[in-house]
Order: structure tokens, then C-alpha cells, then sequence
């Protein structure tokens, strides 16, 4: 499902003496013990996921089916990012499916919030709010404002149109959807908001827009039983993990996260708060940042070429994508565009990763890692997503780091939250 291609590296690289290091990180995460550990949920949730939970959101998205045509998300960070980029990974940013999904909660932004109210005024909507404690404040201000909108539009019909993600037993949020009887579904105790899209958390709003969860928690589970593998000579998540290393020691302070197509942007994203929020600390880590090619090669591709050399890139490339399109023979050829005529856009894109790749890693002399992904389907989704947790759980381990807090984003919420008033 993954290869990497260490092909491009450009730097000598020595895996023989972290073998060790690695396969007691592996045995650490694994029997779940060492720094964090209480959110380790994630490493065995494949297999061991709640199933009652599962049929659940199954049951609830076929039992709506034809019911609506939007669904508001309401989250922030790990409450959406990862739903985001798997609905866009697998459907594409115009599917055709009739069903629109719209994310909210993510933002102060008045005029984003404005008119989305004025653009669902005559739709069909399910709301699904998504949060641990039901205090984060980009979320609450927007599910006020949206249950709002729900209530004078629906009347008591409301609650059964809207969906609490929250913690099982505790928190505003959980006492909010027990007093208005909301389906509730939990966020686990031990997993962690950015390493939460397996479950309730990226699961129900994936299933609400129609996305087969059952092929994406096979991906997942395919994952588990081809990465559970201490060997960092067979491993491809634990050889990305180690590669971050070797390149930061040899000074290399950015990573490039690039795909090539549109609708992956938002994987990028969610890459870059996985691995900006669990390795960011104690002045260590690497900066996570992203491109998207060949778009942002008019934009970034002069610096990556010829400015300093602070970066390497990770190029998530996917070998299989649908829709094809046959570029368009013109008689009169005055684009002189007709050196493409009768090929396949796949190919020209393709033609623009390997030249890339090449002028980038030779001539550039950036390091370049090449993950390639089968195809864009549930399934493959299912499996990166675990690649990359098992990755960056090894990358900040081996930075003697805790890869599952964030105490550095508490300082710009109580600097905010003293500006507004907050007691």
C-alpha cells in the first residue's frame, strides 16, 4: 500500500545505529509505556476500536440517508482536520454526491461564519459538534450561533438533527447533549485530538458524507499488522521517522510536505499539526510546512531551488488516480500546445514530479523522500494515516520528547482569553 524512496536523499545515510534505539521505541509504544503513554489508545485502536460505537454511526448515516443535503462540522485542529482531508483525499473538492459538507468552529472569522448562515438558509442540515471539553473557544462561538440557526429552523426536530462528540463522562459539552438529548458519541480517554481519526472524531462526519468508514478502518488495520515491525531495515514508517532525524542533525530545520494534486492539500494540514504540535518543544523538532505541486512552484519553487538550504521535502506522491483527461488535439495549434495532444493529464503531471524531483535533489541538492500511495480509495487513506502516527510517535521519541502534549498553545489562549475579558 506504502513504498518510500530514499532514492533522492542526496546525504549519506547510516540506519545501523539506531536499530536499537528503534526497536525498543517500538517496544515501548507498543506495550505503552514511556512519556505519554496514557494516550497511546491509538497504536492497537485498529484492532481494538469500540464496534458497538462503529455500528452506530453506521446505523445513524443510513437511518438519515436522504434526510440532508449539508453537514456542518464543528471543530478545531485534530476535530476536523482529519475528517477535512480524508472527505477530499477520497472525494475529491466537487463530488457530485449531493451532499455538501461544510466545516465550522475552525475560525473567529465573522464574514466566514456570515455566510455560511446566509448559504444554508434553505438547505437540509445536520450539525455534528466535536469536542473533548466543550470549551474551545472557536467551536463554542460557532455551535451557539449554528444551534441557534438549528433550533429556529427545526423547532424541537433540532436535537435529533444534531451530533455531540465529546468526552463519555465529563465536560461542558457532555452535560450540554445529556440536557438536550443529543446522540452522543466519545472521544477515548487515552487518544489524543490529532491522533483521533479513527474514531467517532473523523468517523461520524465521514460516514454522514457518505464515505465507506468500514474500508478506511481496514486500511487502518492493514497498517497495524504490516507496521508492527521493530526492524528499521524492513519498516518504512520507523525508516521516514529515522530520516527526519539524521536530516535535522545535519541541519536541515525544515520539511517540505508536497503533493501533487489539489484535493490533498488538506492532508498536508493535517500532517503539519500531527507533527508541529508532538514534536514543537523544548526548542527541538522541525518545522512542518507544505506545497502543493506544480501550483506552488510558481510561488516557492525559485527558493527551494537556489535560496539557503534549510529544507528538505517529503513528497507524498499517489500512482493512482481516477478521472483521467486526454489533452485536446487543435488544427491550428496556435498555443503550440500540440506536442501533448492524445496524452493523458496524469502523465504530464507525472512528467512534472520526476522532473521536479530531479532538479530539486540533483541540481538543487535538496534531500527529497518520495512516500508513494496506491491510490486514493478508504482503504490507502486508512493505512498513511497510521504510517504516519507510527512515524512521528517514533520521530519524538527518538528527540527524548513527549509526543502527545501541547503545553506551548496554552500561552496565546491566556493572552487572549485576557484581552476578551475571560475571567
Amino acid at each position: 500500500m506504502i513504498s518510500l524512496d530514499l532514492g533522492h536523499i542526496m546525504t549519506e545515510v547510516d540506519f545501523d545505529s539506531y536499530r536499537d534505539r528503534v526497536r525498543q521505541i517500538h517496544h515501548d509504544m507498543h506495550q505503552k509505556i514511556g512519556a505519554g503513554s496514557d494516550f497511546l489508545g491509538w497504536i492497537d485502536w485498529p484492532l481494538a476500536y469500540d464496534k458497538e460505537e462503529f455500528q452506530r454511526i453506521l446505523d445513524l448515516a443510513e437511518r438519515m440517508k436522504g434526510k440532508y443535503d449539508t453537514v456542518l462540522v464543528c471543530g478545531i485542529g485534530g476535530s476536523y482536520l482529519g475528517a477535512r482531508a480524508a472527505l477530499e483525499m477520497i472525494k475529491g473538492l466537487y463530488p457530485n454526491d449531493g451532499i455538501e459538507v461544510i466545516f465550522i468552529g475552525n475560525t473567529f472569522s465573522h464574514t466566514y461564519l456570515s455566510q455560511i448562515l446566509e448559504h444554508i438558509r434553505d438547505r437540509e442540515v445536520v450539525l455534528n459538534v466535536i469536542s473533548k471539553s466543550g470549551t474551545t473557544t472557536e467551536t463554542s462561538i460557532s455551535f451557539r450561533i449554528f444551534k441557534k440557526f438549528m433550533e429556529e429552523k427545526y423547532g424541537a426536530e433540532a436535537k435529533e438533527r444534531i451530533y455531540a462528540t465529546t468526552d463519555a463522562k465529563r465536560g461542558t459539552l457532555k452535560a450540554l447533549a445529556d440536557q438536550e438529548g443529543y446522540e452522543e458519541f466519545v472521544i477515548p480517554d487515552n487518544i489524543g485530538g490529532r491522533y483521533s481519526v479513527f474514531t467517532a472524531v473523523g468517523l461520524l462526519p465521514l460516514a454522514l458524507s457518505g464515505v465507506n468508514i468500514t474500508e478506511l478502518m481496514q486500511g487502518a488495520l492493514d497498517a497495524f499488522h504490516d507496521l508492527n515491525n521493530e526492524d528499521l531495515l524492513s519498516n518504512p514508517a520507523y525508516q521516514y521517522a529515522v530520516m527526519r532525524r539524521i536530516l535535522n542533525e545535519k541541519g536541515y530545520t525544515a520539511e517540505y510536505f508536497v503533493t501533487y494534486h489539489l484535493q490533498l492539500t488538506m492532508i498536508a494540514e493535517w500532517w503539519k499539526q500531527l507533527f508541529g504540535e508532538s514534536e514543537g518543544k523544548e526548542f527541538k523538532g522541525v518545522l512542518p510546512t507544505s506545497a502543493c505541486f506544480s501550483t506552488d512552484l510558481h510561488s516557492l519553487g525559485q527558493f527551494i531551488q537556489e535560496g539557503s538550504k534549510m529544507e528538505y521535502e517529503t513528497i507524498l506522491y499517489i500512482d493512482n488516480m481516477p478521472q483521467d483527461i486526454i489533452f485536446p488535439d487543435d488544427a491550428e495549434d496556435l498555443d503550440h500546445m500540440n506536442y501533448l495532444s492524445g496524452k493523458p493529464l496524469s502523465w504530464v503531471n507525472q512528467m512534472a514530479f520526476e522532473g521536479t524531483l530531479s532538479a530539486h535533489s540533483e541540481v538543487g541538492n535538496n534531500p527529497n523522500m518520495v512516500i508513494h500511495l496506491r491510490d486514493n480509495s478508504a482503504r490507502a487513506f486508512g493505512y498513511m494515516i497510521y504510517f504516519f502516527f507510527l512515524a512521528c510517535g517514533m520521530s519524538c521519541y527518538l528527540l527524548d520528547i513527549n509526543p502527545f502534549n501541547q503545553p506551548g498553545v496554552e500561552v496565546y489562549k491566556k493572552k487572549m482569553f485576557s484581552l476578551l475579558g475571560k475571567e
